[in-house]
């Protein structure tokens, strides 16, 4: 069965690709493995590719790929010259060491020398790190940031304006230095170099504060800000559900991410869940706003969101099954294998460029 084209009505919900894009970052935080890493990252890469429109946002999924590159290299730089606990059989190089009094900087040190197993094991953290950043950068790129503000609950409508117009601020950035660039380019002059860089820094700054003229004048049209009134119970009730719903979620989701917390980590998500929404619901009664044909949340929005769940359900166990493959060693220094289940489940991550509407033709670029 082929995917249909995407229009106003079959539009798959904002939230199913956050969901998506949140599993895939748990299950990259449960693994060091560099093989596994490079395939969620494919996985990512590929459905925002099959998937993303020409929207501005959309653009923004290489500036988080080149992100997690800069924080490789970053963790690398780090490690050669501050060293690294990691002993190591294989030194590269030395450097000029620098002494640091014990006192002041017990455990740190600059210079000195660097070994094969410090490096890998840099590596594979940064990579970690680079990773969550492009699914996150992946969520930015397939998710409409204004409807998944309308979908948000009454109650964070506030909360989620602030988060959306800090989230569309990058990727409305990327889009500005792209089209400056290709302007000075079209017109014969420099895109490189400092003086090009300042002469194209003051027009994406004079856009960006155009746009927050404007998101303030429209929210203050729609009414912005104005709440009913309610009984001080229902509000003292609702703040107490809140706030332990969010403290059981937090907990939760801990335990999920640590290998020591994966027993209580669902219970406890699952309770702070039901808390956080039970509150929710009360604090909708204090919006007054309404919605203009809602997002649906359809059957292909569950496989999309349940795919993401899938492949970091399925991590999660690889991680207390063999935890070995997860997490391959530096000493004695080995190459990582790469394990057969765990990264076909990562392959279900797919499932959004199989089922997801296909954008337009002139917009999937």
């Amino acid at each position: 069965m082929s995917a249909p084209r995407a229009r106003r009505g079959n539009a798959l919900h904002a939230g199913a690709w956050w969901l998506w894009a949140l599993g895939l970052a748990t299950a990259a935080s449960r693994t060091t493995n560099p093989l596994l890493l490079g395939l969620i990252t494919g996985v990512a890469g590929y459905v925002v590719a099959a998937r993303r429109t020409a929207a501005p946002w959309a653009r923004s999924y290489g500036a988080f790929l080149k992100l997690g590159l800069f924080v490789i290299g970053l963790r690398l730089l780090f490690s050669v010259l501050l060293g690294s606990p990691i002993p190591g059989a294989h030194p590269l190089f030395t450097l000029p060491e620098v002494p640091l009094p014990d006192w002041a900087a017990q455990g740190i040190r600059i210079g000195g020398r660097v070994t094969a197993e410090q490096l890998a094991f840099a590596f594979y953290d940064g990579a970690k790190l680079a990773t969550l950043l492009v699914c996150v950068g992946a969520a930015n790129a397939l998710a409409n940031p204004a409807r998944l503000l309308k979908s948000l609950p009454a109650a964070l409508y506030e909360v989620g304006v602030a988060v959306v117009v800090a989230m569309t601020f990058a990727p409305n950035m990327v889009a500005d230095v792209a089209r400056l660039r290709t302007a000075r380019r079209l017109r014969g002059r420099p895109t490189g170099g400092v003086k090009a860089v300042l002469q194209i820094g003051l027009p994406v700054l004079e856009g960006a504060l155009e746009r927050s003229v404007a998101v303030a004048a429209s929210m203050d049209a729609r009414g912005y800000g104005r709440t009913a009134e309610v009984p001080p119970a229902v509000r003292h009730t609702t703040n107490v559900l809140t706030l332990g719903g969010l403290l059981g979620m937090c907990a939760g989701t801990y335990g999920l991410l640590a290998a020591e917390g994966a027993a209580y980590g669902l219970p406890v998500l699952a309770v702070g869940l039901g808390l956080a929404l039970a509150g929710l619901r009360l604090g909708g009664r204090r919006s007054i706003r309404t919605r203009y044909r809602p997002d649906r949340w359809g059957w292909r929005a569950w496989l999309v969101a349940g795919s993401g769940a899938a492949v970091a359900a399925a991590l999660i166990r690889a991680g207390t099954v063999d935890p070995a493959a997860l997490q391959p060693g530096v000493v004695p220094l080995v190459a990582p294998t790469l394990p057969l289940w765990p990264a076909a489940a990562i392959l279900i991550g797919l499932v959004p460029a199989l089922v997801a509407p296909v954008p337009p033709k002139e917009a999937s670029q």
